[in-house]
C-alpha cells in the first residue's frame, strides 16, 4: 500500500490529478462555512438536531452538514442527482432522449447540457421553498421579505451551479467521479465529530472499552460485507461463433456476461428514504391531527416505517434494475454479433434466461440494501414492536430490551452513507489502479485487481 502510495506522487500526470481533486474539494469545504445572509443560523442547527429522522436530516447527509447551517452549498448536489435521475427515466418514455441516448459522444453532451439546466431549475424552486418554509417558521429568519427570497434563491441556486461545475472539473481533470466525490467528501467530514462522540461516552462511562471494541469489530464486518456484495457478479458464460470478414477470421473465443448483485446501487435507498420522510416532514409542519398521526406511525423504529421502508427498497431494487439494463437488448445485440449461451438458443429464450436470473439476484441485492439500510436505525432506536396490534405487548415482553430499545448507538457512516462511501472509495481506487498498471507500476493490489462497482 506504501509503495502504491509512492508510485501515485512518482507520476507527473497521475500527482497533478490528485492534487487537483484534493484542490477541489478543499474550495468545496470552504463553502460549508460561509454561511446564507439573514439567517439565525443557530435556532436552525438546534430545529436539524430536532428532526434528524426527517428530509431535512437526509438532506443534510447528502450536503455534508451545509443544509444545517444553510451555507451557500446547502442545496449540496442533491439537485443534480435529481435532475439526472429525471433525465434518466425520461430516456425510456421520451423517444427524442431516447435517440439521443444512442447518438455517442454528442447526444450525451446534449443530455448533460438539458441536466444541467434541470438542475438550475430545481435549485430555484427548492431555495424558494425553503425561503418561504423559513419565514413561515418565525424564528429562523432575520429580515423577512421579498429581498430575503431573493437573496435566498440567487445564494442557494448560485452555490449548487459552483458544487456542479466542481464536479465536472473533478470527473475531467482529477480523479473518480467528481459528483460522487463531492457526496463523499460530505460524509467523511462527520469522521472527527464521530470521534469526539465516541471519546465524550468513554469518558463520561457511557461506554467501556469492550463496547467500544465490540462495535468497532461489528463496523469493520458490516463493511467488509458491503465490500464483497458490491463486487458480487453472476457471471454467463457467452461463446461467439467464428465469423469470415474479407480475409479475417473474427471470433469464436468465449466470454462472459457480469450481472452484478447490486444493479442499482444506492438508488433505492435514496428513493425509499426520501419518500417515507417527505410525510414526517409535512406532519411536523402542520397542525392537522391526522397528518400527526401519519408522522407517529412513520417515525424512525416503528412498525409501519419498517415494513415500508423494506417493500420501498425492494420495489426501487427492481424498478431502477428494469430502467438500466434491458434483457432483449441485450440478447439482440449478442444475437447481432454471433454469440450464444451454450445451451440456450438466441433471441427470445435468450432475453428470457437472462431475465430469470436478473430478477433472482436483485432479489438478493435488495435484501442485502435493506439490511444494510436498517442497521443504523436498530442501533440507535431498535424495533418498536409493541405498536403492533394484538401480538405487540407479547412480543416486546420476550424479547431483549436492546431489540425493542435499541443500543442509543450511532452506527457511524451507516446505512445509505456506508453504501456511498465504500461505492466512491471502491470506483476510486480502481481507477488509480489502472493508471498505475497503464504505466507499469504495480497498484494497490499485487496479485489480483480491484474491480469497480460498474465492472
Amino acid at each position: 500500500m506504501i509503495e502504491a502510495v509512492k508510485n501515485i506522487f512518482n507520476v507527473p500526470d497521475l500527482r497533478k490529478r490528485l492534487l487537483f481533486m484534493l484542490a477541489m474539494l478543499g474550495v468545496y469545504r470552504i463553502g460549508a462555512f460561509i454561511p446564507t445572509p439573514g439567517i439565525d443560523t443557530a435556532a436552525l442547527e438546534q430545529f436539524f438536531n430536532q428532526n434528524q429522522g426527517t428530509v431535512f436530516g437526509f438532506l443534510d447527509m447528502f450536503s455534508g452538514g451545509n443544509f444545517r447551517r444553510l451555507t451557500i452549498f446547502a442545496l449540496g448536489i442533491m439537485p443534480y442527482i435529481t435532475a439526472s435521475i429525471i433525465l434518466q427515466l425520461l430516456t425510456v418514455v421520451w423517444p427524442y432522449l431516447e435517440k439521443l441516448s444512442k447518438e455517442g459522444e454528442l447526444g450525451r453532451r446534449k443530455i448533460t447540457t438539458y441536466t444541467r439546466y434541470l438542475t438550475v431549475v430545481l435549485s430555484a424552486v427548492q431555495s424558494l421553498g425553503i425561503g418561504l418554509a423559513l419565514e413561515r417558521s418565525g424564528s429562523f429568519v432575520i429580515n423577512p421579505g421579498v429581498g430575503f427570497l431573493l437573496m435566498t434563491m440567487l445564494t442557494l441556486t448560485t452555490g449548487t451551479a459552483f458544487i456542479m461545475w466542481l464536479g465536472e472539473q473533478i470527473s475531467d481533470r482529477g480523479i473518480g467521479n467528481g459528483m460522487s466525490l463531492i457526496i463523499f467528501a460530505g460524509i467523511v467530514v462527520g469522521l472527527p465529530r464521530a470521534g469526539t462522540d465516541i471519546y465524550e461516552k468513554l469518558a463520561s462511562n457511557e461506554w467501556t472499552v469492550l463496547t467500544l471494541i465490540v462495535l468497532l469489530a461489528f463496523m469493520a464486518a458490516v463493511v467488509a460485507f458491503v465490500v464483497i456484495v458490491e463486487r458480487g457478479q453472476r457471471r454467463i458464460s457467452v461463446q461467439y461463433a467464428k465469423r469470415v470478414v474479407g480475409r479475417r477470421v473474427l471470433g469464436g473465443q468465449s466470454t462472459h456476461l457480469p450481472l452484478r448483485v447490486n444493479t442499482g446501487g444506492v438508488i433505492p435507498v435514496i428513493f425509499a428514504s426520501s419518500i417515507l420522510t417527505f410525510p414526517q416532514t409535512f406532519g411536523i409542519i402542520s397542525q392537522n391531527r391526522y397528518l400527526q398521526a401519519v408522522t407517529s406511525a412513520l417515525r424512525i423504529g416503528e412498525p409501519l416505517y419498517n415494513l415500508l421502508y423494506v417493500a420501498g427498497i425492494i420495489f426501487f431494487c427492481y424498478f431502477y434494475t428494469s430502467i438500466v439494463f434491458n434483457p432483449n437488448e441485450v440478447a439482440d445485440n449478442m444475437r447481432k454479433y454471433g454469440g450464444f449461451i451454450p445451451g440456450i438458443r438466441p433471441g427470445k429464450r435468450t432475453a428470457e434466461y437472462v431475465n430469470t436470473i436478473l430478477t433472482r439476484i436483485t432479489l438478493v441485492g435488495a435484501l442485502y440494501l435493506a439490511l444494510i439500510a436498517i442497521i443504523p436505525e436498530f442501533m440507535l432506536v431498535g424495533f418498536h414492536v409493541q405498536s403492533i396490534p394484538w401480538i405487540g405487548p407479547r412480543l416486546d415482553a420476550v424479547l431483549p430490551q436492546f431489540v425493542t430499545q435499541g443500543l442509543h448507538t450511532n452506527f457511524y457512516f451507516g446505512g445509505t452513507s456506508l453504501l456511498i462511501v465504500v461505492g466512491v472509495a471502491m470506483d476510486t481506487v480502481q481507477q488509480v489502479e489502472s493508471q498505475l498498471i497503464m504505466r507499469h507500476y504495480d497498484g494497490f493490489m499485487k496479485k489480483s485487481r480491484v474491480r469497480g462497482r460498474r465492472s
